[in-house]
């Protein structure tokens, strides 16, 4: 599948290389390809997805995380297509209800929004099939390409708004890796002549801020330096740090925030130290009991990179998000504006029957 350049105008165009597109999860030719961002970048390596089954557990296995799992799972839909392409109808509505739920549940907690993405496509799928068409894979691809498109530009417009709040030198701290907002925040900035620097905790146990964060920040030219985890209240204390922000897996009605765990302890040292916390995404239709905490395999926080660093005996704990309260959040900024955290209730967002605005952590 190609994407034509005088169609679209290619709203990563100036974003580093893990945010282009075809860097991000990419269907082709019955294969879904997924770029691991487990290894990058000392390694640019794809895995190749050739089941549905194949790509939830990409996403599961964090092959991709932050906004990839929801491309993945929407190139995932045009690979349950096209392996059922001569089938019967009853048998391709089958095949898709079962991508649809396998992809959507691959991670508990954003399996709502995860939802948006296979729900919609398997309700294109329907419609298609109704009308006779057979080639159901090349539309669910165009599909989930123009949600990716729809996507960047909308998060373009979150840039803005973010970058809006900034000092003209900005000393900025982010945690994980929040994809597209980084590189749409980083030319935002730019594009504004502000001159920004970023610090990025590691976030164990992947290091999505070492290795992703700050490799789009260097792909783009900002000053990017990195701490480890348990150095944002040190830093706050010793360096004028403008603003903490992050994106978001869920934003609740009640203002809630759950993001990649280590964000709650950051924001209560940035409200301690005077530091505004601005949480970049989009209000969910869900409440803080609707919200299920994923938790991983704890052997994965007793090493990191294959090595172990603990005795068999020891064990381990990792819940992957925690749950910031409103009451620790300053703004929350969306493509409509900047919003009070308390007062979401009221909030009524956009269409995204789609799902496509989603940044996650």
């Amino acid at each position: 599948m190609t994407l034509d350049h005088s169609e679209y105008p290619r709203q990563d165009d100036g974003l580093g290389e893990l945010l282009r597109y075809e860097n991000v999860a990419w269907f082709e030719n019955g294969i879904v390809r997924i770029l691991d961002r487990r290894v990058y970048p000392t390694q640019k390596r794809f895995v190749h997805c050739e089941t549905v089954d194949e790509v939830a557990e990409a996403i599961a296995d964090m092959v991709t995380q932050s906004a990839g799992p929801y491309t993945a799972a929407g190139m995932g839909m045009a690979l349950a297509a096209w392996q059922v392409q001569n089938a019967s109808e009853k048998r391709q509505v089958e095949a898709l209800e079962y991508a649809a739920h396998r992809l959507s549940t691959a991670r508990p907690t954003t399996s709502v929004r995860m939802q948006k993405i296979t729900g919609a496509a398997l309700m294109k799928a329907k419609e298609l099939l109704q009308k006779g068409e057979s080639d159901l894979s090349s539309h669910l691809f165009r599909l989930a390409l123009d949600s990716l498109e729809r996507r960047y530009r909308r998060m373009s417009k979150v840039g803005h708004n973010l970058v809006s709040l900034f000092p003209k030198k900005a000393l900025v701290m982010t945690h994980c890796f929040g994809e597209t907002i980084v590189g749409t925040m980083i030319r935002a900035a730019q594009e504004r002549g502000i001159e920004m620097q970023l610090i990025c905790p590691e976030t164990r146990p992947y290091l999505q801020g070492a290795r992703l964060t700050a490799s789009v920040a260097s792909d783009m030219g900002i000053d990017v330096t990195v701490i480890t985890d348990n150095m944002p209240a040190a830093v706050f204390s010793t360096h004028p740090v403008d603003v903490f922000t992050t994106a978001a897996d869920a934003i609740t009605v009640e203002g809630y925030v759950v993001n990649k765990v280590g964000t709650l302890q950051i924001a209560i040292a940035a409200q301690y130290f005077g530091i505004p916390y601005y949480v970049t995404g989009i209000p969910d239709n869900i409440k803080i009991d609707d919200i299920t905490i994923e938790t991983r395999d704890p052997r994965q926080v007793l090493g990191i990179g294959g090595i172990r660093h603990t005795k068999d005996a020891v064990k381990g704990y990792y819940p992957a998000f925690d749950i910031t309260p409103p009451t620790l959040v300053s703004k929350i900024v969306s493509d409509g504006g900047v919003l009070d955290p308390l007062t979401l209730s009221g909030y009524e967002p956009p269409d995204d029957a789609n799902g496509d605005f989603y940044s996650g952590s």
